[in-house]
């Protein structure tokens, strides 16, 4: 294609051509007012000088035009696989490439939108739109076709943000008049303190049908709290406890509605973080020594923990006539501690406590209730354990792992048993990979026997150092060693005091963490990581279910001592299930309820404002079971891009120049020659 044209380049600034100008009507309008000869052969030899200074050429074009693009977006999001949706898009997008292909000059772009990976929450084609047609210029492009259900969730607010000017059509797959059911969560909170309650309000939401009932299911962490009726619109709400600090997963699951789309939805999740309030902790110290200050130091530097903490400085047994009412010491509130209060606390620590008349023998029979009942004990032994007035001989030995016998006094390494190389407390202390143990040595040890349960640490010649035991729905601690005082000061090095009197305490008041048989679930990146954390030499495969109730089987791989564990890919937003037959793992993956399932049926509303402003239409292909599309046109010079039966695209005439000429008027001798011609041309006129 070629095209013609003037183009000037003046020699002058162009203010000097408009003075010359005017300068030649004004010098033409004085001569024909005085009727001089020549007036007219004068003005254009003047106009013929400044035609000059603007320097005229004629030009040629040779320009390539450039076909128009259309965009075609192919929704691939979960809700597509509805019913026959997917069949309907493949067949649609067939034909549609083919009706599309026929037009000539025109350039189709395909691109799928949607798909699940994870991360993405919702249906996402106009973002996709626009990467399709980044690196085209706007007046190259024709128009965009959408096949989908219509659920899309990053429409533009007008069609002035899209980018370009031309028409947006529609494709939607599914049919009229389909039924859904689901859980809509109308307010829930986000955090919660642990063992208070909190309140989550729901609804049944029922879309396609009015006035059907359906029984409600409520579950926490797997376990079913509580089942009611409710009728489609009807608003529930549920009061629940929040038991553990982290992660607490509350499912609302609704019976499946008849002929409905989908049960996935039919399901919502809330994920309640428990947070502790405060972890209440009652520290005795039968005497003062160098290692009290270690544990006091450690509970009071964890915000968490509110600490009250005792030291018996003055047994009754001491006897030196002082006057009660000259002493500054507090009495021990032995009574409020151990009888009305003692259920307050979560961890009892007996740092070298001895029998010595301050604790009656009753009370250690509420301490042993106070364990089986779910509490917790340390006791943090030294010659006191062994000794006559020691606190096995008392109801306490109930729940003791092992009978103290003597106290061995001889430097030793601490090290950890094959039982704590897997136990959480101990697994993976820093510096016990070495051979001695990396760490300061002890210098006392109690001797014990009958051990209830195997240590997971030791002294030298294997003697039990470290008992971690379950009683009932308690746990007790037994440390054998009154010096990890020496790990706190540095001495030879020092030792991981901090990480294991930390875990240690932690155990005991039941972190899930520290949990010595768990299944965990949690997302590194795009996988989800299976952990199975156990005490056993081998696991069992776990099975993950997906959101939308796809299973597979894992096989976990040890990657340390008591830890197993696989990965895959958090393809799927919502909750993921794991489970081995004992225990049971969940984690919701992005948003709680992803906006992918909670609307489900296909509509043609969500999109008609857009394509109508665009010129275009939204339409579905399917009324009839069977899929029909209609005819494609190209338009040119119209704003109406729809119409029954046909679709319309805007039709470009843009081109791409792909070659100039040009040849200057009054360029060498023939410019001269004009203007001498034009002079000559006036002499002779003026001269006659």
């Amino acid at each position: 294609m070629t095209q013609y044209g003037i183009a000037f380049a003046p020699l002058v600034p162009s203010l000097v051509l408009w003075l010359g100008l005017a300068a030649t009507l004004l010098i033409a309008a004085i001569s024909l007012l005085r009727r001089a000869r020549g007036a007219l052969w004068r003005a254009a030899a003047l106009a013929m000088v400044l035609l000059a200074l603007a320097n005229p050429s004629f030009t040629r074009e040779s320009r390539e035009p450039l076909p128009s693009v259309a965009a075609v977006i192919i929704d691939k999001s979960p809700s597509q696989s509805f019913g026959d949706r997917a069949k309907q898009t493949d067949e649609a997008r067939d034909a549609l490439l083919e009706r599309l292909r026929a037009i000539k000059g025109l350039d189709v772009r395909v691109a799928d939108a949607g798909q699940a990976d994870g991360e993405t929450d919702g249906t996402k084609l106009f973002s996709a739109l626009s990467a399709t047609l980044s690196d085209v210029p706007t007046d190259r492009i024709a128009g965009a076709f959408f096949i989908t259900d219509g659920r899309v969730h990053d429409i533009p607010a007008s069609n002035a943000t899209l980018g370009f000017q031309a028409p947006v059509h529609a494709l939607i797959t599914g049919h009229s008049g389909e039924r859904d059911r689901r859980i809509a969560i109308v307010s829930a909170p986000r955090f919660g303190i642990v063992g208070q309650t909190q309140t989550i309000t729901f609804k049944l939401d029922d879309q396609g049908v009015a006035n059907q009932r359906a029984e409600v299911t409520i579950r926490r962490d797997g376990e079913v709290l509580s089942r009611r009726m409710l009728t489609s619109g009807e608003t529930g709400r549920i009061r629940l406890e929040i038991p553990h600090a982290g992660q607490n997963i509350v499912e609302i699951e609704a019976s499946p509605l008849e002929g409905e789309l989908t049960p996935v939805n039919n399901r919502a999740v809330v994920s309640i973080d428990g947070v502790r309030d405060k972890l209440r902790v009652l520290l005795v110290s039968g005497e003062p020594h160098a290692g009290e200050r270690t544990w006091r130091n450690l509970l009071k530097s964890d915000a968490s923990v509110d600490l009250v903490h005792f030291t018996i400085l003055r047994p009754p047994e001491k006897q030196d006539g002082t006057p009660i009412n000259e002493l500054s010491l507090i009495a021990f509130p032995t009574r409020e501690l151990f009888q009305q209060k003692i259920n307050e606390f979560q961890l009892i620590i007996f740092d070298r406590y001895a029998r010595q008349g301050v604790l009656p023998t009753a009370y250690f029979d509420n301490i042993t209730r106070y364990v089986k009942n779910g509490g917790a004990v340390l006791v943090a032994a030294g010659p006191d354990y062994a000794s006559p007035t020691s606190i096995w001989r008392t109801p306490l030995d109930a729940v003791l792992p092992a009978e103290p016998v003597d106290v061995t006094e001889k430097a030793f390494h601490a090290r950890l048993t094959d039982t704590g190389k897997r136990h959480p407390v101990t697994r993976g202390l820093e510096g016990s990979n070495s051979e001695p143990p990396h760490w300061g040595r002890f210098f006392r040890i109690v001797d014990t026997r009958n051990p209830t349960v195997p240590p997971v640490m030791e002294g030298a010649n294997g003697e039990p150092l470290l008992l971690l035991s379950r009683q009932g729905e308690g746990r007790v601690a037994l440390l054998l060693s009154d010096q990890i005082w020496l790990w706190a000061r540095g001495y030879e090095g020092g030792g991981p005091h901090l990480d294991l009197l930390r875990r240690l305490s932690h155990w005991l008041m039941k972190q899930p963490e520290l949990d010595e048989e768990a299944l965990r679930l949690k997302t590194q990146g795009r996988d989800l990581v299976v952990t199975r954390q156990t005490m056993a030499d081998t696991v069992k495969p776990v099975t993950v279910t997906s959101p939308s109730g796809k299973t597979r089987e894992v096989t976990l791989a040890q990657s340390e001592p008591g830890l197993w564990r696989a990965a895959l890919g958090a393809d799927e937003l919502g909750l993921w299930q794991a489970t081995d037959g004992d225990l049971k793992a969940l984690i919701s993956v992005g948003p709680a309820n992803p906006k992918e399932f909670s609307e489900v049926t296909s509509t043609t509303q969500a999109l008609a404002p857009l394509t109508k402003a665009t010129g275009g239409d939204t339409r579905r292909i399917s009324e009839s079971g069977t899929v029909e599309l209609p005819r494609i046109l190209p338009i040119h010079g119209s704003t109406v891009f729809e119409g029954s039966g046909w679709l319309g695209l805007k039709m470009r005439d843009a081109s791409v120049v792909r070659g100039i000429g040009a040849f200057p008027v009054f360029a060498g001798l023939i410019g001269l020659l004009l203007l001498l011609g034009a002079f000559a041309a006036t002499w002779l006129r003026e001269g006659r």
